[in-house]
């Protein structure tokens, strides 16, 4: 049974706001924290706990908002740090806590760090915050050493002066360098201000990134991800290290300091569930996304796993496990559970997908997938539009395209800009509510054509709707008093048939066979993802079920 004194974070369900394209208050076609404002009556309906906001600091903007120049201000774009206040506040009164990123790996390069970095020259002591390095060759010409972007092509700049600067992801975004002690100082810092700015925690991006090999060695040579290996930890000059446990250690007792169970959540992508379970550790932080299950195939005997193993690895050192499904940075789940991947999709590699997209298919998919996650032991996340049951958008023209992963890869990989369409709220045609009437400026990424359909109004009182469909299983999970922390246990079930109940009377069953497959013995359904027919599950179908 769950514990309802135990802190909130443990069972929450938290939603994704990426603040482009969540709502537009202001009409210039990009979301702001004016449309948060007016939506917070929505997100409270749907029933979920908290909303983490994709970053909204002042920034260049190239890699939408991911490259921030100070941390202690909002972009323009999105509003005023006094709307971001009152914004916290409103939210609180709902019932809803607040969430914001924080980027620590890198700075925007118009940060005043990197800008008077790059004017005191190689040398200077306003260097040693980033990472800098000669080069490499004659003339030291050539890049330190291998490393390679997030984004494509290499990891370093060359200056005029001589020096290389590095940066995983573009760039725009120079990283710090986590050695030193204004950087750890500084982060405290900005940590506090946004904690007495009423926030109820952080998203911490690129979590498992921080920490550096101070020798800055040339890469280990790349893994096969289809040579059918057991996975294997492999150090790694700048993805995953150990040292990155001591900053978070600090950040852990600083966000102690404040009452209300502030927490942390970790963009931690790891090799194994052993390396993730090393960011929850009880003086560490207090969840980290559960990206083995994201990157599930629609598989029982992979999904099965990636839950055994979660819950053994996160429960041995007393973290709950936080489930996801879809967030700004991957293809959305109906997409992806509309077609296979072409191979096995592992940490720090893309995924390719392969032929054609089925999203009939997708769709049943998705509906099962959601009460799975919402049925599991800890948290969960739900990324904007996932409750409306939103495709990729994987048709947007080239000219429209803005990712920095577009033009970094030489055209060749479109980026994440699909899964990051402004979502439908109402009306026949774009922008579909996403803007006040009236606005005269666009959408910053087109709508489809066919959204009418998907959007929260035409989905409110269908109770056929994916949108309905969240809305009833969050009612019932935040009622039910199994559902939430604690344990689950699995029951014997047909090949291609998960099954587990929770204490007390639940049980949760899918069918990701072919073929339909009798309920096991129940008292009730309490709620499916499709109709139930003669006591049968029909393949890719889930139900939640009275013992």
């Amino acid at each position: 049974m769950s514990d309802t004194s135990a802190p909130w974070w443990r069972s929450a369900v938290i939603y994704q706001v990426y603040i482009r394209s969540f709502a537009d208050g202001n009409g210039d076609g990009v979301g702001d924290i004016a449309g948060i404002r007016s939506r917070l009556p929505y997100l409270k309906d749907l029933g979920v706990d908290a909303i983490w906001i994709n970053p909204w600091y002042k920034s260049p903007m190239a890699d939408h908002g991911y490259d921030v120049a100070d941390f202690r201000d909002i972009d323009p774009l999105f509003g005023t740090l006094a709307e971001a206040e009152q914004l916290i506040e409103e939210a609180h009164r709902h019932g809803l806590r607040v969430i914001p990123d924080i980027v620590p790996n890198h700075t925007s390069d118009q940060h005043a760090w990197f800008r008077a970095a790059v004017a005191a020259g190689p040398g200077s002591p306003e260097r040693e915050r980033y990472v800098f390095r000669p080069g490499r060759g004659p003339g030291g010409a050539e890049p330190p050493n291998d490393w390679v972007s997030t984004f494509g092509g290499p990891a370093w700049t060359r200056l005029p002066d001589g020096e290389w600067y590095l940066h995983l992801f573009a760039p725009q975004q120079p990283d710090l360098n986590w050695q030193h002690p204004d950087v750890r100082a500084e982060f405290e810092d900005i940590i506090r201000f946004w904690f007495s700015r009423g926030v109820d925690g952080f998203r911490i991006d690129v979590a498992h990134g921080l920490a550096k090999h101070p020798e800055l060695p040339d890469l280990p040579p790349r893994r096969n991800p289809d040579d059918g290996r057991p996975r294997r930890y492999v150090e790694h000059p700048h993805w995953d290290r150990d040292e990155v446990h001591d900053i978070y250690r600090a950040w852990r007792r600083v966000a102690d300091e404040f009452p209300g169970d502030r927490t942390f959540v970790a963009e931690a992508w790891a090799e194994t569930p052993e390396r993730l379970a090393a960011y929850v550790r009880p003086d560490g932080l207090h969840t980290a996304f559960n990206f083995d299950f994201l990157m599930s195939s629609w598989d029982p005997k992979d999904l099965r796993a990636v839950i055994d193993n979660s819950l053994a690895m996160l429960g041995a050192v007393g973290a709950p496990a936080t489930w996801v499904l879809s967030n700004h940075d991957v293809v959305r789940h109906v997409s992806r559970y509309g077609r296979r991947a072409a191979r096995r999709w592992v940490a720090n590699e893309p995924y390719r997908p392969e032929g054609p997209v089925d999203l009939d298919l997708g769709t049943r998919r998705a509906r099962a997938a959601a009460l799975l996650m919402l049925a599991l032991p800890g948290g969960a996340y739900i990324y904007q539009g996932e409750e409306l049951g939103l495709p990729q958008v994987e048709d947007l023209p080239e000219a429209v395209l803005q990712d920095p992963i577009w033009e970094r890869s030489g055209h060749t990989d479109r980026g994440r800009d699909g899964c990051r369409v402004p979502i439908p709220w109402s009306g026949q045609e774009a922008p579909y509510g996403f803007s006040p009437d009236g606005a005269t400026a666009a959408p910053w990424l087109p709508q489809p054509a066919d959204w009418a359909g998907r959007s929260v109004a035409a989905q409110t009182g269908d109770g056929t709707s994916m949108l309905e469909l969240y809305r009833a299983a969050l009612r019932v999970r935040r009622a039910h008093p199994a559902l939430g922390d604690s344990t689950l246990t699995w029951l014997d079930a047909p090949d291609g048939v998960l099954t587990f109940t929770r204490e007390p009377g639940f049980a949760c069953t899918v069918n990701l066979s072919p073929e339909p497959h009798p309920l096991p013995a129940h008292t009730s359904v309490l709620l499916s993802s499709g109709p139930v027919e003669h006591g049968l599950l029909a393949p890719d179908q889930a139900a939640w079920l009275t013992r």
